[in-house]
């Protein structure tokens, strides 16, 4: 029986690219092959061309030892002997391979190709199917390890024309691995991990694969290296039927593995190079070369510059672009010379421009950690981040500035490599800046819960602050032990998000909404900065990821997950308890899973989250219910205005234009797919994203909403969004304009944020911090107010009251940045005066009468001597109450912001 080549066309010509489920291991029928006799005994010859389905590529080096064994147990297989045969193709072997496989010649189908040039695994097997006379090639190796046993069950998916290319995995369920040592294991698994994100397989550097013989053509004249399946499945273009059939991989007996480094760093090199990457020895060589040039000059002209007194920012600034315009000159006449031919060209420096800034913006990160928070002399820190800079500009010009031109990757992977770089080039981002960069009030008021610690809170459930107690007890009370919780989170909503896109579209849609997540503001600054929104968005995720497995995919088990996410979620906030109004909701209109009202898993679900959610139950039975209350309160409204407009202006914020017209496209569009799948998948999204909108557009039309309301609702959008993003054969206008503005919107994103850190962390040479400064600067603030306190305590004897005459935002800054003080300020809030100071109410309930100096510290000069209201009702409090004074706050003679203070020699006590 020989394979339809027309049906093989057809299908080829309109297939879609399908990692299909694992064949059973015991799925080794093959009926139209299965005979009692075993590989011919009489020589090859014409007569049996016709009939050959398949040939047998072995590449051989040294494998004298096994070639017998190979061949006998091929022959135990019982297929028919006119149906395959063995081709040999020996590089080059000392051993007498060779001639043990001549001696097989004459007896059997098989035969020995010799090849003369230098051994390479790739152009072996190449050399092999170009001779090879069936219809299907099956590669694999001499030495054993991969179990001739599982030959037949290996090529009936590609023989019956279902499947393109079928792979003997070890990495999917019955597959396995025995007698290798774990760091070999673990060599070939992170092999396999690094070629993931570029094809839908899960064991890509098999060597014990079949595929149709006319898809050689398209393998990259310069594939080279002992990876050959993954040039086959990157030369598909993602459009391979592909299957993963289990087999146990077995380490050799006889012989010795042909594994080098040498062979290890062809397989990176070609992978960057499949990826799209101009990465090799030469240019790498040649990159470093450059670099080291660059080096001499960037660090000199840095201590010239610093020696002068420029600063930090201007020194770093300066030389990185002296440095980098020398080396862009060099990098394109030499480096990478061969994608770089002619004159200057704009649009490549242009680029080149591009990757420099974000380099830029990350050394200053690298080198405001390495100064301030390690404490590394300036004329050291210079070298690890002009180290980290060179990286980012190799790689940036490997992939952007000179891509590969010839043979470049397809659209979808070209997507995928930016993606991963984009993602990593923010993740690091965040964890080099969130040591450094200054904590926002709100994140000290949260460090403030932690000092603190109770079941729940006033205005917040307790998550936040047990996070933030969790990360100071490792880290110590800094700004990275603060935010090192909201960098897990982040990374937390990231994987869940990503598993549900996989689930509702495809790996590529998966991809492209981690990007999202990470470059839109709603997911970058939630997993930057420790507030209650970051374990919130991990919730939500993760919430949504059940809720879909259990909703869609019909798993019993994913109620359990589903219960501990929502728990989790509800003890973030409250705001997480919308999703169980969809989850009702969605039941009530999916006929499918209306099932579920009848079971017992969602009961025990919600009933697993309550439990979770009690340490707030019991706290609000203790305080009267003080918090449901005030976040009741709030949801009714908050100002008591009509607020929609708002909404939508919040929405721009937290999506940006592009998103926002994005998300609007997802949720009014049809699926093209007319399967009830997708059907059920549209109306997952819309509900699950839908009944949370439509409360907080209820909610804005008689109150102000919050601008970071509506930020978790968008994960149930994403999927959809990252899934149009990669339909690049859609022709409506709109949808066209809308792809192309993504990559300017990203672009800018990213920029921005790091434009941000380096502009709060170092500064930016001409721009003077202006507009948020009297929310920032606290710690240099501290530091002033610390020398006032100390003054007043001197001139008096006695140790003052410090209260922050904010509700929160001053007394718990002042709090955090003189918590490492040996003797620590004696801080309050503005409830001595009668004034709402939400936990502070709790904490430090009364204060009686005192003596002690008190020292009024505030943002505006009003809040003073005045409430919110515009009464007077702080100086009758006072004795002897002083001037209101303004303290200006400079760093290195340059202003950071203003704080002002009142001194009192006493306090009256909060009489009514």
């Amino acid at each position: 029986m020989q394979p339809d080549k027309q049906q093989h066309q057809t299908a080829l010509k309109n297939n879609k690219y399908v990692n299909s489920p694992a064949v059973s291991p015991d799925k080794t029928n093959l009926p139209s092959l299965r005979s009692p006799s075993s590989i011919s005994t009489g020589p090859s010859d014409a007569a049996v061309t016709p009939t050959i389905q398949f040939s047998v590529v072995v590449p051989t080096l040294n494998e004298a030892d096994n070639i017998d064994s190979l061949l006998n147990r091929l022959s135990a297989l019982g297929l028919p002997a006119e149906s395959f045969e063995v081709i040999f193709v020996d590089d080059g072997s000392s051993d007498g391979t060779p001639a043990k496989v001549r001696a097989w010649e004459k007896r059997a189908n098989v035969r020995l190709v010799e090849r003369q040039e230098k051994p390479d695994l790739t152009r072996s097997i190449l050399a092999g199917a170009a001779l090879a006379r069936g219809d299907v090639i099956v590669v694999m190796d001499a030495d054993l390890s991969h179990p001739p046993e599982r030959l037949a069950a290996l090529v009936e998916p590609v023989l019956d024309g279902s499947h393109d290319v079928s792979i003997g995995s070890r990495y999917v369920p019955g597959g396995s691995i025995e007698g290798w040592p774990l760091h070999r294991e673990w060599l070939s698994r992170i092999g396999g991990w690094l070629a993931r994100p570029l094809c839908d397989v899960n064991d890509p550097t098999s060597g014990f694969f079949a595929f149709r013989r006319e898809l050689t053509a398209t393998i990259a004249e310069r594939a080279r290296g002992y990876k050959i399946l993954l040039e086959l499945l990157m030369a598909g273009q993602g459009k391979l039927r592909v299957v993963e059939v289990p087999i146990c991989f077995r380490d050799r007996t006889h012989g010795t593995s042909k594994l080098s480094f040498l062979h290890q760093w062809t397989y990176l090199q070609r992978l960057m190079t499949l990826a799209g990457g101009t990465v090799s020895a030469g240019t790498a060589s040649r990159f470093a070369a450059v670099g080291l040039f660059g080096v001499v000059i960037d660090a000199l002209l840095f201590q010239w510059l610093m020696s002068g007194g420029a600063g930090l920012a201007m020194a770093h600034i300066m030389s990185f672009f002296a440095a980098a315009a020398v080396n862009y000159s060099l990098n394109s006449k030499w480096s990478f010379r061969p994608h770089h031919e002619g004159g200057l060209r704009w649009r490549q420096f242009g680029r080149f421009l591009t990757v420099g800034m974000f380099a830029l913006l990350m050394r200053g990160g690298v080198l405001a950690l390495l100064v301030y928070g390690l404490h590394v002399p300036s004329y050291l820190a210079i070298f690890p981040a002009i180290a980290a800079t060179a990286v980012i500009n190799y790689l940036g010009s490997a992939f952007y500035v000179f891509p590969v031109m010839r043979d470049s990757p397809s659209l979808d992977v070209r997507w995928r490599v930016a993606s991963l770089g984009i993602i990593a080039f923010a993740v690091l981002l965040r964890l080099v800046y969130m040591g450094v960069a200054q904590l926002i009030p709100d994140e000290a008021y949260y460090w403030s819960y932690a000092q603190h610690m109770d079941l729940s809170f006033f205005d917040h459930p307790p998550m936040v602050a047990w996070l933030i107690w969790l990360g100071t007890a490792i880290f110590g009370n800094n700004e990275f032990g603060v935010r090192i919780g909201a960098f897990v989170c982040g990374l937390v909503t990231m994987g869940y998000l990503y598993a549900l896109a996989r689930n509702l579209y495809d790996k590529s849609a998966a991809i492209r909404a981690a990007l999202l997540l990470t470059v839109l503001p709603f997911g970058f600054v939630t997993g930057t900065l420790m507030t209650a929104d970051a374990p919130l968005m991990a919730a939500w995720a993760a919430t949504l990821y059940y809720m879909e497995r259990a909703l869609i995919a019909d798993q019993r088990s994913a109620w359990l997950g589903m219960g501990i996410a929502f728990g989790l979620g509800i003890l973030s906030k409250y705001t997480l308890g919308l999703l169980g109004l969809a989850a009702l909701v969605f039941v009530i209109f999916d006929p499918v899973a209306r099932h579920w009202l009848r079971r017992p898993h969602p009961y025990l679900a919600a009933s697993l989250a309550l439990l979770l959610f009690s340490p707030v139950i019991i706290w609000n039975i203790q305080h009267d219910w003080a918090s449901i209350l005030f976040q009741s309160q709030r949801a009714t409204g908050i100002d008591d205005r009509f607020s929609l407009q708002w909404l939508f202006v919040h929405m721009l914020l937290v999506l940006t234009p592009v998103g926002l017209v994005a998300a609007a496209m997802a949720l009014v569009r049809s699926d093209p797919a007319s399967r009830p799948h997708a059907r059920r998948r549209r109306l997952f999204m819309w509900v699950f994203a839908g009944v949370p909108l439509a409360v907080f557009f209820a909610l804005s039309l008689f109150g102000a909403p919050k601008f970071h309301w509506t930020g978790p609702v968008w994960l149930a959008v994403l999927p959809a969004v990252a899934w149009l993003l990669g339909q690049a054969g859609e022709r409506s206008r709109l949808a066209s304009r809308v792809r192309a503005a993504w990559k300017p919107t990203i672009a800018v994103c990213v920029f921005l944020y790091a434009f941000a850190m380096h502009y709060v962390v170092l500064g930016i040479p001409g721009i003077p911090y202006t507009g948020f400064t009297q929310h920032y600067f606290w710690r240099e603030a501290t530091h002033e107010i610390e020398q006032i306190a100390e003054k007043v305590q001197n001139q008096t004897g006695h140790k003052p009251i410090v209260v922050g005459m904010s509700r929160w935002s001053v007394a718990s800054s002042l709090a955090f940045y003189n918590n490492n003080k040996q003797e620590p300020m004696d801080i309050r809030s503005r409830n001595l005066f009668s004034q709402n100071a939400a936990m502070y109410d709790f904490w430090y309930p009364f204060e009686p009468p005192t003596t002690r100096p008190i020292i009024l510290v505030g943002m505006r000069p009003w809040q003073l001597e005045r409430d919110v209201a515009g009464h007077d009702n702080i100086t009758p409090r006072l004795v002897q109450p002083g001037p209101i004074q303004e303290l200006r706050i400079l760093r290195e003679g340059k202003p950071l912001r203003k704080v002002y203070y009142r001194v009192a020699q006493g306090y009256r006590g909060n009489a009514e």
